[in-house]
């Protein structure tokens, strides 16, 4: 991997799940309850903090796209949802947005 490269689409994990589940709300505010929200796969790049791209099932067929925005660690600041997209499927690759 590249110094400041994104990695490679990875499986999520408890971890990803957790910031996907500390979102939620942010995303829910600006568009509707979800019945469900699984985050499935990720992709992460450090920047000054970290950004993770994750693929969040939020239906049967039905995905959403999020990049959280993580600070650095000194700054004691919350994840913050920087932006989404809609209307995804299972086979739409997740992408840098």
């Amino acid at each position: 991997m590249m110094c400041g490269a994104p990695t490679p689409t990875q499986p999520a994990t408890a971890d990803i799940q957790a910031i996907a589940d500390q979102v939620r709300s942010q995303l829910e505010e600006k568009e509707k309850k979800f019945p469900m929200f699984k985050a499935v796969e990720f992709k992460s790049q450090v920047v000054a903090g970290r950004v993770f791209f994750i693929k969040v099932q939020v239906d049967e067929d039905s995905f959403v796209h999020i990049r959280v925005f993580e600070s650095l660690p000194h700054e004691n600041k919350p994840l913050v949802l920087a932006s989404y997209q809609t209307n995804k499927g299972r086979h739409d690759e997740l992408t840098y947005f």
